[in-house]
């Protein structure tokens, strides 16, 4: 059964093709590899696939187009290239959207990248799903739209109309959009809430790469809130591995559900939502100490206050995702920062 990955050239969605790859299910890749961070790096990435496709002898289809480019999108939904080539694998029946314009402060800088991504190509996903009969869309969310809220552990019982950057309502929106297209086609669709997510092939614009890369090179490196920023760091493989399995459950109903007392967790729609995150939060500067001793530097810091968009505290409440799945990740921080640095050096031979 073929999985269509959007953004299979980014940092989950590499992880997510590979593992997909390696137990035998035919990927059908989609990404723009914009140019938000170092496309060579994305372009690494999809060889490392490639050979992981012919070391397994598992079907791997890559498409490079945009989601906002409708007329691509469901090209790929039926199996073609852009150019109306067959690809090399089935017609997908499954999907994983992980395309977004990511970035929170590039949000306020960039907004119109953020609305014709994560809005306009999702509701392209969205229509492509509804026609093509696709059997579960699982999508990815963000810990951002809990936004300004201060109680945690962050509970999907929690409200979230209170965003604090572009990114976030974005993100937010495409909850939205996902439980209406659930409502009106009865299209199991799952969101998930990514807790900040990091590991081996990881973002350039996350603070594990920065700091990484600065260390190495002797310069100081920006600790914003003075190092008081607490996330709810969760590793790589524990993010795929909750997806894998959410896959492999559509959404369904709530039967508890009560239009009276609307609980923001559940729906009479197959729409489910789910926290994955480590639920072990950690202030920034602990974060950092883990780096320290991986890298053997000690880094010079230069103290910065908040950023506009930035939040103070992420946690997340796991507990209806064990539930659903019987899994909660739980990579120790100080053992996932040494993976990543054990990659780093390698990749870029320092």
């Amino acid at each position: 059964m073929t999985v269509l990955v959007t953004g299979a050239a980014g940092f989950i969605g590499y992880h997510l093709s590979r593992r997909l790859l390696e137990q035998g299910t035919p990927v059908l890749g989609f990404d723009n590899l914009n140019p938000y961070y170092d496309p060579a790096l994305k372009r690494a990435r999809l060889q490392e696939l490639h050979r992981v496709a012919e070391r397994t002898g598992t079907p791997l289809a890559m498409v490079e187009a945009d989601l906002a480019d409708g007329a691509a999108v469901e090209a790929a939904f039926q199996g073609r290239s852009p150019a109306g080539s067959p690809l090399p694998c089935p017609r997908p029946r499954r999907v994983v959207n992980l395309a977004a314009q990511a970035g929170v402060r590039h949000s306020l800088e960039n907004p119109a990248a953020y609305i014709q991504s994560n809005l306009v190509g999702f509701s392209h996903v969205l229509e492509c799903c509804r026609h093509h009969r696709i059997e579960h869309l699982v999508y990815a969310s963000s810990s951002s739209v809990y936004g300004g809220n201060a109680r945690l552990p962050f509970s999907e019982h929690h409200g979230v109309d209170h965003p604090v950057s572009l990114y976030a309502a974005t993100k937010r929106a495409n909850e939205l959009m996902a439980h209406t297209a659930s409502h009106l086609h009865a299209l199991p669709a799952t969101g998930l809430r990514f807790f900040t997510v990091y590991g081996p092939w990881g973002r350039p614009d996350m603070a594990l790469f920065r700091f990484t890369r600065a260390m190495l090179a002797g310069e100081p490196i920006d600790v914003y809130n003075n190092g008081e920023m607490v996330r709810d760091f969760t590793y790589i493989d524990d993010i795929v591995e909750a997806v894998l399995r959410v896959l492999e459950r559509p959404a369904t109903p709530d039967p508890a559900f009560d239009p009276h007392q609307p609980d923001p967790a559940g729906s009479w729609a197959p729409h489910r939502l789910f926290n994955i995150g480590n639920a072990s939060p950690m202030p920034l500067r602990t974060y950092i100490e883990a780096l320290e001793q991986a890298l053997g530097i000690t880094a010079r810091k230069r103290y910065l206050p908040l950023q506009a968009g930035d939040v103070v505290a992420t946690a997340a409440d796991t507990s209806a995702l064990e539930a659903w799945i019987g899994f909660r990740p739980g990579t120790p921080v100080a053992e996932g920062v040494a993976r990543f640095v054990a990659w780093y050096r390698q990749f870029y031979g320092v």
